[in-house]
């Protein structure tokens, strides 16, 4: 697997596989189909003004995220974590919209990772 990624580090995922391609494409097959699910669950939420659950939703994609390097997209869902904790929305939307684009073009590396 080439680390010709513009988005994704896949440093911390080598790392936890252990040069084990097998692993690291599961790993990533798992992510792959979280993402929809995370995107889906942090719009539902905000628009429902869960802050409770779109805090914890967020802090469980910041992990997946974290593990694929996406240092800026694991910042900005600590971010939104954070306000959603402390039911400060003002600056959440900017923010989900980011995820949005960061995590779709994640994918699309991905996949395209897998198809090399």
């Amino acid at each position: 697997m080439k680390n010709s990624l513009l988005l994704i580090n896949l440093d911390n995922l080598n790392s936890i596989a252990g040069g084990d391609d097998e692993f690291k494409k599961e790993l990533i097959g798992i992510f792959l189909e979280q993402i929809p699910v995370f995107l889906k669950n942090l719009s539902e939420l905000y628009i429902q003004n869960n802050l409770e659950k779109l805090g914890r939703e967020a802090h469980t994609a910041k992990s997946s995220a974290l593990i694929f390097g996406m240092e800026n997209t694991g910042n900005l869902l600590k971010d939104i974590e954070l306000w959603a904790n402390s039911k400060n929305t003002s600056d959440i939307a900017p923010a989900l919209n980011q995820v949005e684009i960061d995590l779709n073009l994640a994918r699309i590396e991905l996949e395209n990772l897998l198809t090399a």
